[in-house]
């Protein structure tokens, strides 16, 4: 399996998943995963141009569909990121596999929007969250809260205690 990390994370591509998770893990490529960044073609080039040493692929959902499977079959490493967890959710419901050296996924920062519940430090989820973190829990993932490699982490597990 070539996928070495699945994140999710709101700011999709930025310093800190290139300085500290890419340093940290096996990576020979990132691939990006949001419907609204993909439109967008000056946040797009900004984001691939955040990375300057990795390929990046910044693909919509129906993209992501067609290609992942050869990203998948390739002897490289990737890292999977989706900007919401019901990116992942559409993803797999689609028939792609996001299996990864551990079963896991990280979840970066989930910014405060309305209607949304804090679960944590930088770390807020709506309905449609829960139930796609409920969706990729019941398959079995085992989802971190995890900002950066070397801090405090919790499970979805926790979170879901927080929630109202």
């Amino acid at each position: 399996m070539t996928i070495s990390f699945v994140r999710i994370d709101d700011r999709v591509i930025h310093g800190q998943l290139v300085t500290r998770w890419a340093r940290e893990l096996p990576c020979d490529g990132i691939v990006a995963i949001d419907d609204d960044v993909a439109a967008d073609s000056l946040l797009s080039s900004v984001m691939k141009g955040a990375v300057s040493d990795t390929k990046v692929w910044l693909f919509d959902v129906a993209t992501a569909i067609t290609k992942l499977p050869k990203v998948i079959a390739s002897d490289k490493r990737y890292f999977v990121i989706g900007k919401s967890p019901v990116t992942l959710q559409r993803l797999i419901e689609a028939g792609i596999d996001l299996t990864n050296l551990n079963q896991k996924i990280n979840v970066g920062p989930m910014s405060s929007r309305s209607n949304t519940q804090v679960i944590g430090p930088n770390q807020s989820v709506n309905a449609v969250e829960i139930a796609a973190f409920n969706f990729l829990s019941d398959l079995g993932y085992r989802i971190e809260f995890r900002l950066v490699p070397d801090g405090s982490f919790y499970s979805w597990q926790d979170a879901q205690k927080k929630l109202n």
